[in-house]
């Protein structure tokens, strides 16, 4: 299942996931989203991705999921979350 989100593609969505998982999962989606348009704090991407984590602790859920957000998107969860934890710089802006 697919959410619309505010931009031009859908977020992935998970069956079996409540209000609140949809919530915290479709927050991550939008920060990743942000780090690309707009840039984010890199403390508000990482604490965003720990809160995603609790709904998708499984490496494998979440590649899958990754791999679809970025089909639909073109926006890395990997790849951004990896230059967050390399990075000390506060604010993160992906390149497309």
């Amino acid at each position: 299942m697919m959410i619309q989100s505010d931009k031009n593609f859908a977020y992935p969505i998970l069956p079996g996931w409540d209000k609140t998982d949809i919530i915290v999962t479709s927050k991550f989606y939008s920060a990743i989203a942000n780090a690309y348009e707009i840039g984010i704090d890199r403390q508000d991407l990482l604490e965003s991705y720990a809160a995603f984590k609790t709904v998708v602790p499984s490496k494998s859920e979440e590649k899958q999921i990754g791999r679809e957000f970025e089909k639909d998107s073109g926006y890395s969860i990997y790849k951004t979350i990896k230059f967050a934890h390399q990075t000390t710089s506060q604010r993160i802006k992906m390149e497309s």
